[in-house]
């Protein structure tokens, strides 16, 4: 039996954090708090759709009885924590307890097992898990779209209520254990996909994980699902999302990408959604067998006395074992189907080839699975009519429940093992069959093998499972290929020997160091991880409903008051403000391109006063910037990154002259043009110091990819040359070097210095990566040691995103709305001063 630490007595109703107490109907008083409470040991809480347990009514006594489910996935998982940690299971009792009985039997599984149940009514729990789970999700996950009402059920509205009900009462009993401060959640699978959501909106700091151990489909199959944006906006209200394969996170984050418009990054080995200011972290690690499981139950006897019958039964055959779910994904007509095949294509093996499959119980109901078992028996039938004769059947279906020791017995036994699953998200069989091939002292007897000789087994499995990427010496096969599953296993069946004891010994190194325990504790160190930061931010709950996310800010990192700007802008009598144009006082989305009347007029407002200095720093080329603001005299321009500078209308275009060489563009040019023929919706902006390779017209993922290609290419191709490469929000730009937005501020600052015009208020707002290099200037010029006293600084960026910048504003609304504010601010008596002209030459 496996060994599970001694559950504690009892745990507390009643969470001791400030602001958090349970009533004894389960109810709470929510009050999120900063204050970390140590009272209460560290839980890890468990939340699957089923609680890890049998259960079972006396039927004279009418009294429950429960027992651990020592095959429980949810149950194995602990052997990865700590033996002293404390663990707790939320979810349902796979039988139905009358609500009379509901509290009592609530106590007992509390007290004994450490275990919360659930009670979902029994309509519920139908509309729920049969409903939405089974109908929707499960069939989308793998694949299968409802073209038509024969295959497939149509969304329904009010399943989707359901799954958001039975959701909230699984938070509902997450709050009664949890301590919010101290404790883990880890949430199981897609029955539970917008719990982080019920649960983030309770506590804004919950450490919460969430494994999906079904396929997560592709983005062209995902997005067909009519609340797509609710599912993934809840699943990114986790700290970690693990997926048993990268094909798995690859399609979640295109999702990510596509829907969203959210970009992931990779850190040392990490990948990373930035999600709000928060950093939503992805997992990819298969699970892995119970070896402690696998080993107790090669030693059963019962499986010792299994394993003489098949020896008996088989003798002299060679068996292929097969173990599947009833269900129309797993494949079991296409892989009888191909023994048919190999049975024609090689007549010697007729007698001597026998195909055990065993058939658990089917986890749903429906047409599909009746369906399923038509066409398993049809073929089955018609496979041992072609070929079969007295005392022999090539195909034997074991369609009733099978205990593990027999399982064990038969994996022991055969000599290769299929799994032709068209679609499945994991499937531990080919595991299990490794380790029972390995043997066991017991199991050896049994067999006649002698303890220390080599072991050998042949794996046949599906490209399309999960554990398919991790299994590299098994024969991976197209399960829609029958001759090529038929050539695959007589490949296997003849293989020699030492081959087949080579991989073997390979695959069992894998199975061995990476089973449940070395899963679960890898996932909890990096949920731990995950969740390290989040005292260290500031965090705001925003949005309603399925929409619900956390923003997440530094503690110096604030939305910019308008009434603090004005009142500092009041009170000073010399100011620079630099602006961006692009995303900061035109919509980076906006089809058209020129200031609206609006920007035009508080431009006009602010520049009309002789006591600012205001510049529109752009990465656009001065021809279009100077036709735009034609109608403001006094407003000063930096056209492409600084390149080209003017103080006003009146001013003539002074030229950096770091930058006198562009021979590069004949070089970058060329390659960029490759790519664009290559990249539908690409473009490339040719100016007069620089070359922009625009994508955000193409798809959004190849446009990235091709990006990064890009980007690596120039910068091989131009590595000697005096030019920067760099991305920008859906760019690739080559410009001169030290053409920067934030040398533009400098020599600007620099110059009302040195004409002793010294600004005691600098105003900087913009929304890009080249943003930064200004916020970052205007500190260190401001802040120099030429100042005499220390100006009012404010650097502001354009959305809720990690910069530089101490302040932000939402939006281009906004900060139109704040240079409002200035414009029709009283200011302090103007001093009459004529503007400077600036030259680069002169600026050291």
């Amino acid at each position: 039996m496996l060994n599970f630490p001694q559950t504690p007595t009892k745990l507390p109703r009643v969470i001791t954090v400030p602001g958090i107490i349970a009533d004894e109907d389960g109810g709470l008083h929510d009050g999120d708090t900063d204050v970390h409470s140590s009272q209460c040991q560290e839980k890890k809480i468990i939340v699957a759709n089923f609680l890890p347990l049998h259960a079972q009514k006396d039927s004279e006594s009418g009294s429950w009885t429960f027992s651990f489910d020592e095959d429980s996935l949810q149950l194995q998982l602990k052997d990865g924590f700590s033996s002293d940690a404390a663990v707790v299971y939320v979810g349902s009792l796979k039988v139905d307890i009358d609500s009379s009985e509901q509290e009592e039997v609530s106590r007992k599984l509390l007290e004994e097992f450490n275990c919360v149940p659930t009670f979902l009514p029994p309509e519920l729990q139908n509309k729920f898990y049969h409903g939405f789970c089974k109908q929707h999700l499960w069939p989308l996950f793998h694949y299968m779209l409802p073209i038509c009402p024969d295959y497939g059920n149509r969304f329904d509205r009010s399943l989707w209520q359901a799954y958001l009900s039975a959701n909230k009462i699984f938070a509902d009993k997450v709050m009664e254990v949890i301590n919010p401060e101290d404790d883990y959640v880890w949430v199981h699978d897609y029955h539970l996909m917008v719990l982080p959501t019920f649960l983030r909106k309770r506590f804004n700091r919950v450490k919460l994980g969430f494994f999906l151990h079904s396929p997560f489909p592709s983005s062209e199959i995902y997005r067909t699902l009519p609340v797509r944006d609710e599912v993934l906006r809840a699943l990114l209200n986790a700290d970690l999302i693990g997926f048993h394969t990268f094909d798995y996170a690859r399609h979640f984050l295109s999702c990510c990408s596509r829907m969203l418009g959210l970009d992931y990054e990779s850190k040392r080995g990490y990948i990373g959604l930035d999600y709000f200011g928060r950093t939503v972290y992805i997992k990819i690690l298969p699970v892995g067998v119970h070896m402690g499981r696998l080993q107790y139950a090669l030693d059963h006897p019962s499986s010792s006395t299994k394993i003489k019958e098949i020896q008996e039964q088989f003798k002299g055959k060679t068996v292929i074992v097969g173990v599947d779910d009833m269900d129309i994904f797993k494949g079991i007509s296409l892989k009888i189907s191909a023994v048919e095949q190999l049975l024609q294509q090689r007549p010697g093996l007729q007698g001597k080839l026998v195909l055990v499959q065993i058939i658990n119980p089917a986890r749903s109901t429906g047409k599909d699975v009746q369906e399923a078992r038509r066409e398993t028996y049809e073929s089955t039938r018609r496979v041992n009519d072609t070929f079969g004769f007295p005392g022999y059947e090539p195909v034997i279906l074991i369609d009733h429940p099978v205990s593990f020791y027999e399982k064990a017995a038969y994996y022991a036994m055969a000599e290769c093992c299929i799994v032709n699953a068209v679609r499945d998200g994991m499937n531990l069989v080919p595991y299990k069959y490794i380790v029972c091939r390995q043997g066991a002292p017991k199991m050896d007897e049994a067999l006649k093998i002698a303890s220390g000789s080599s072991r050998s087994s042949m794996l046949v499995v599906s490209e399309f499972i999960g554990c398919s990427p991790s299994l590299s010496g098994a024969i991976r096969v197209n399960p829609w290929d029958i001759d090529a599953v038929a050539n695959a296993l007589n490949i296997a069946i003849s293989m020699p020997d030492l081959e087949k004891q080579l991989r073997h010994e390979k695959h069992y190194r894998y199975v061995s160091s990476h089973d449940v325990a070395y899963w679960a504790r890898s996932f909890m160190q990096d949920l731990e991880r995950a969740c390290r930061d989040h005292y260290s931010k500031r965090c705001w709950g925003i949005g309603f409903g399925m929409s619900f996310r956390i923003l997440a800010l530094s503690p110096s990192f604030r939305k910019l008051s308008i009434d603090l700007l004005i009142s500092a802008y009041k009170k000073t009598s010399r100011r620079a403000i630099f602006l961006d144009y692009d995303g900061t006082v035109v919509p980076q989305t906006a089809i058209v391109k020129s200031p609206s009347p609006e920007v035009i007029s508080v431009l006009n407002n602010l520049c009309s006063d002789p006591q600012n200095t205001v510049f529109i720093v752009s990465g656009r080329g001065k021809n279009s910037l100077s036709d735009w603001f034609a109608q403001i005299e006094n407003l000063g321009i930096a056209a492409e990154h600084g390149y080209f500078i003017r103080w006003s209308s009146k001013s003539n275009w002074q030229t950096s002259p770091v930058a006198s060489d562009f021979d590069w563009k004949r070089m970058a040019e060329p390659v960029m043009k490759l790519y664009t023929e290559a990249t539908d919706g690409s473009y490339i902006e040719t100016k007069e110091s620089a070359l922009v390779w625009h994508h955000q017209d193409a798809d959004p993922n190849f446009g990235s990819s091709q990006a990064k290609e890009l980007l690596d290419h120039l910068e091989n191709v131009l590595a000697n040359e005096p030019v920067v490469v760099k991305r920008g929000q859906q760019i690739v730009e080559v410009k001169p070097q030290g053409i920067t937005k934030g040398l533009v501020a400098e020599k600007v600052l620099s110059t009302m210095i040195i004409e002793g015009k010294l600004p005691d208020f600098v105003l900087c707002i913009g929304d890009d990566r080249s943003d930064e290099d200004m916020f970052e200037s205007i500190l260190n010029t401001a802040y120099s040691s030429s100042v005499s006293s220390a100006p009012e600084i404010f650097a502001c960026t354009v959305g809720q995103k990690p910069s530089k910048a101490r302040y932000y504003l939402d939006d281009t609304a906004d900060v139109l709305t704040l240079l409002q504010g200035l414009a029709a601010a009283p200011s302090l008596k103007s001093r009459s001063c004529a503007e400077p002209e600036v030259a680069f030459e002169n600026i050291v």
